[in-house]
């Protein structure tokens, strides 16, 4: 734009140049014509000049208007003839052509005594008496009378183009903020399926961007039924496969003999392998998904108050810190539930009266700590307790997973989890998960 109004300022500048240039040599052919107009012959040999509607200029020394005759022929002579504002000055013009242009005038550049340049318009002129010479007729005016117009326009065309191109500025920026205000609010609508506020892209937008929307909002709609399908299989397949383990497990419950042991030591088994790649498989597709959030305090407060009961007995107090922060997990629900429930439900088992719950949000992930009044764990024993194989003591049906299975859950969002030592006494476990966006 700035380009395109700088050619269009030079293009205006030398267009009004080469008018007024051109104004300028009319005038100077119409002093010509005057000219021609009141030159006689004054026998012997003497030119006279009659009256002429002249312009003051000429009257004036170094005006920057002249007019000058000179005689051409055997016996050349320049300035025979000369408008007073010359002076003392005489043009020196080069060799008169031997043919004119049609108009009958040819234009000259010269250059006077100081060096100034001039625009000079010249004829030849032959007087009908029979001893006059022919003679050269020249009328000139200085170029410096060009300046003041052109720098007068110039000045008033630079306010117009600059007023010009702060107004198409304008009218682009608020092109621009018009243009661009879907792109804002399609952004804005994708960081809320990002996470987790919405689950399509909703809104209206131009036609140019719709098709994109709805392309999107189909992607969106078949990765959901893609991880709704595989987590309909995997609950399939784990419920065809827990069913035979159950059946095997009954079977053998009755019985002490070495075959009935080896039978329900393998099914144990065979039920842990199937629900650890159960909940692996369901968090990978979750973490897979987009659009995830799960609000963390509705889930933490409903265990709290089903662990207190499961305890009741025990006379526990299951609490959640008052600085604990409203937050969000990116992730299911699902899985937020049997992470939690199960270290919750561990603590619980080792606590003498109280479980304390916290949860922050730190540098980007959520940080739950679950402390217990309890023994604590040994420093030794404190990563060992999280190995495969190594279950702790389970009192009640819970989740059935094992510190293994959250800990491999917890990898597999991204978190971890580890045990330290608790300012209530007894063990801390300290689980890090990934925060929903925009929390």
């Amino acid at each position: 734009m700035l380009l395109a109004i700088a050619l269009v300022g030079w293009g205006l500048r030398a267009l009004f140049q080469e008018h007024v240039t051109q104004q300028l040599q009319a005038q100077l052919v119409m002093q010509l014509d005057h000219l021609s107009a009141s030159v006689d012959w004054v026998a012997p040999g003497g030119v006279s000049v009659g009256s002429m509607a002249a312009d003051p200029r000429l009257a004036q020394p170094l005006s920057g208007l002249y007019w000058q005759i000179d005689r051409l022929g055997a016996a050349p002579q320049a300035g025979v003839a000369r408008s007073r504002s010359l002076w003392d000055q005489v043009l020196r013009l080069p060799d008169a052509p031997t043919s004119y242009p049609a108009s009958g005038y040819s234009v000259l550049p010269l250059h006077d005594a100081q060096g100034h340049e001039l625009l000079a318009v010249a004829r030849p002129l032959q007087l009908p008496e029979d001893d006059a010479p022919l003679l050269r007729l020249v009328v000139a005016g200085d170029k410096a009378l060009l300046a003041e117009p052109l720098q007068r326009f110039t000045q008033m065309l630079l306010m117009a183009l600059g007023m010009l191109a702060l107004g198409l500025a304008l009218a682009v920026a608020v092109q621009l903020q018009l243009a661009l205000r879907p792109l804002k609010l399609l952004r804005a609508r994708l960081a809320g399926v990002r996470s987790g506020a919405a689950a399509q892209l909703e809104g209206s937008f131009p036609q140019e961007l719709q098709p994109l929307v709805n392309e999107f909002n189909h992607v969106l709609q078949e990765n959901a039924d893609m991880v709704q399908r595989a987590r309909t299989q995997a609950g399939n397949l784990a419920h065809a496969v827990h069913t035979p383990l159950s059946i095997l497990a009954n079977a053998a419950a009755p019985e002490h003999t070495p075959l009935a042991l080896l039978v329900q030591e393998q099914v144990a088994i065979a039920s842990r392998q199937v629900d650890y790649h159960l909940a692996r498989a369901r968090a990978a597709a979750a973490v897979r998904a987009t659009g995830l959030r799960t609000p963390v305090l509705p889930p933490l407060l409903e265990l709290l108050h089903t662990m207190q009961r499961l305890h009741a007995a025990r006379d526990l107090s299951f609490e959640l810190a008052p600085q604990a922060q409203d937050v969000a997990f990116r992730g299911e629900e699902q899985d937020l539930y049997e992470l939690l429930g199960n270290l919750i439900d561990n603590a619980g088992k080792s606590a003498r009266q109280r479980v304390v719950v916290d949860v922050q949000l730190s540098e980007g992930q959520l940080c739950f700590t679950v402390d217990d009044d309890g023994p604590g764990i040994p420093e030794a024993e404190r990563e060992h307790m999280f190995e495969r194989g190594v279950q702790l003591d389970e009192q009640r049906p819970g989740s059935g997973l094992g510190l293994d299975i959250v800990r491999a859950l917890a990898e597999t969002y991204g978190g971890s989890v580890q045990a330290q030592a608790s300012p209530l006494g007894g063990a801390r476990l300290r689980l890090l998960l990934p925060a929903a966006n925009g929390v």
